[in-house]
């Protein structure tokens, strides 16, 4: 029988502080708790940070991507091409607008997009592209730009890893139409939920704004701000729940602000790992782009399962017995009971993407973890693995 115990260094921990408790606690002394100033000023650092035109924060990186591709006019019957090795949020929002997704296979390296794939996968049906910047790492996008242009896509970017990123010196939510942020708990920077749509397009901006709030014309914040309220409203669209309220935002002008601090601490400790883990039976995490910037969101190692004795699975175990969170990204979608019975697919569909399932794991690798915490990680490999 397996020995059990508490996880004593857990897979993903927010680093929070007193900057982002106090806050808080200012917001909700001040009595304005749902979209509000604080929600607008997160909006302007945010597209200050990454030199846009319009950040536009929502309630999860699920409705920015919902509200992107809706903004851009998918709808019914349409295709939307999108990595098969990702959450399923990438690929449920196709479905709210019931358009269909195209599935496309990673490259075995960086576990991103394979662009010769795509090119075999989309035709004149395809009106949009999702890529999704896998682990932090910056999708191939001239590739993707290129298939773009020949076909007449439009560009998505699920930058739910991805921050702060880049690509050829340019920052990730530069690149596409439209790029989507998430500030889940466990992302690179937090919220607790959270998201955040990028882009220079106004009409595309005007349209989310209308529909992330019921497709009213003006949002709360300036309906309720003056002494005197302007009442006054017009629906003009079915729209959605799916603005950020101040109390989301109270923490997430602070995370803003030690991003670049982050991801020198997860990048410090995924070059601890590349190190300790130079001789073991298992392929750590590919840079393609040496210049670009890496978010680290996830360390994610591909054990070497036919050099040694165990699965993935029991090793997974076996961390845990040590007292060592991890987790797997991803469960590729093909193999998900409502993607799989939907579109008739098979396991072997995606070759490369259940390979690299069956071997992933992904460590702990967050900014708030000791230099014990990362030596206990390693010693904790070295001694299933060595």
């Amino acid at each position: 029988m397996n020995k059990k115990s508490h996880t004593k260094i857990p897979f993903a921990l927010p680093d929070i502080n007193n900057d982002e408790i106090n806050e808080v606690v200012a917001c909700l002394k001040s009595g304005w708790l749902t979209t509000g100033p604080l929600t607008k000023k997160f909006e302007e650092q945010f597209a200050a940070y990454l030199n846009v035109k319009h950040a536009l924060a929502v309630n999860s990186g699920t409705a920015g991507l919902h509200l992107a591709i809706e903004a851009l006019g998918i709808k019914k019957g349409d295709k939307v091409a999108t990595s098969v090795y990702t959450f399923t949020a990438t690929s449920e929002v196709i479905r709210y607008l019931q358009a269909d997704p195209v599935f496309i296979d990673i490259d075995p390296e960086t576990l991103n997009i394979d662009t010769s794939h795509l090119i075999q996968k989309i035709d004149k049906t395809t009106k949009a592209i999702i890529p999704v910047h896998f682990a932090g790492q910056a999708c191939e996008m001239d590739a993707i730009a290129a298939a773009a242009k020949q076909f007449d896509l439009k560009i998505v970017e699920d930058a739910a890893h991805a921050i702060p990123c880049s690509y050829k010196g340019k920052k990730i939510g530069k690149i596409g139409k439209c790029t989507v942020f998430s500030f889940y708990v466990t992302k690179p920077i937090a919220t607790g939920e959270g998201g955040m749509v990028v882009t220079d397009s106004e009409q595309i901006a005007d349209r989310i704004r209308v529909m992330r709030l019921h497709g009213i014309n003006r949002d709360i914040w300036n309906r309720y701000r003056d002494s005197t309220p302007n009442w006054y409203y017009e629906v003009i669209e079915p729209g959605y729940k799916y603005n950020m309220p101040d109390l989301m935002a109270a923490i997430g002008i602070h995370q803003l602000k030690k991003v670049n601090q982050f991801q020198k601490r997860r990048q410090m400790i995924a070059e601890q790992y590349d190190e300790a883990f130079t001789n073991l039976p298992l392929k750590t995490p590919v840079i393609v782009n040496p210049e670009d910037r890496h978010a680290w969101h996830l360390y994610v190692i591909q054990l070497e399962l036919e050099r040694i004795q165990i699965s993935r699975d029991e090793f997974i175990e076996k961390m845990a017995e040590k007292g060592i969170g991890t987790s797997v990204h991803f469960i590729p979608l093909h193999i998900h009971p409502y993607w799989r019975d939907q579109y008739g697919f098979s396991p072997n569909d995606f070759p490369v993407a259940l390979d690299c399932y069956r071997r992933a794991v992904s460590l702990p690798i967050y900014s708030k973890m000791q230099n014990d915490d990362v030596d206990k990680v390693i010693k904790a490999v070295k001694d299933i693995l060595g």
